[in-house]
């Protein structure tokens, strides 16, 4: 298996995308009920199961970036307000010798009300797989590389140190005019890397920076 395969596992899932869940309101799953919603926007999922495969790559987190599709504020169902959903397709391997055509299946947690995945699991709709069991090791292959696998812990605490130095050197003018868009281009130079963390991360390590490292 080379570099370009991600290597993770199979986890259990909430059962609420293929109605496996009792406690779920959508009896046929979710899956079952928006494919016909995503073919009106472009998007064929018919040769896949009404499920999702549920891939645990812990402790890394999942960056995704590029989507092949991206459909906003779609009405799907009467029970759930209008939901923004990405995708992108993929190659996944479960066994050596079986590779599928699939989809990596995001709802955007900003407009979903329940049942949230961790930023280090991945939803994946695809072709039924046989032989697979929670445990079992999934493979996911993306040629353009828009998924990676970050250490966001190690990477916050990085970018953190990176900031003292620039910090001290220029106290409170360093926040001056901050904007993320200003500093998405200042971390393009300065540490591109950092710009595989979420905004939300970027600004707690800003946050701390602020607190540490300026005077009161």
């Amino acid at each position: 298996m080379n570099a370009e395969w991600l290597t993770g596992r199979l986890c259990a899932g909430h059962g609420v995308a293929s109605g496996t869940s009792n406690e779920s309101p959508y009896p046929d799953g979710t899956i079952r009920m928006q494919t016909p919603v995503f073919m009106a926007l472009g998007l064929d999922l018919t040769n896949c199961y009404f499920g999702t495969l549920n891939v645990d790559f812990s402790p890394l987190e999942v960056s995704l970036s590029n989507p092949d599709h991206l459909f906003e504020k779609v009405r799907w169902t009467e029970l759930h307000p209008p939901e923004t959903f990405s995708f992108w397709s993929v190659q996944i391997k479960a066994r050596e010798a079986e590779v599928v055509g699939g989809w990596i299946y995001y709802p955007h947690p900003e407009t979903k009300q329940r049942h949230w995945q961790p930023p280090t699991t991945l939803e994946l709709i695809a072709p039924r797989l046989t032989g697979v069991n929670e445990g079992c090791t999934i493979h996911l292959h993306d040629e353009r590389r828009r998924i990676k696998l970050v250490n966001t812990i190690r990477l916050r605490a990085r970018l953190l140190e990176f900031l003292k130095f620039r910090v001290l050197a220029s106290q409170q003018t360093f926040f001056e005019a901050d904007s993320l868009v200003k500093r998405q281009q200042w971390l393009s130079s300065m540490f591109p890397e950092a710009l595989q963390l979420s905004e939300q991360d970027l600004d707690q390590v800003w946050t701390q920076a602020r607190s540490l490292y300026t005077e009161s």
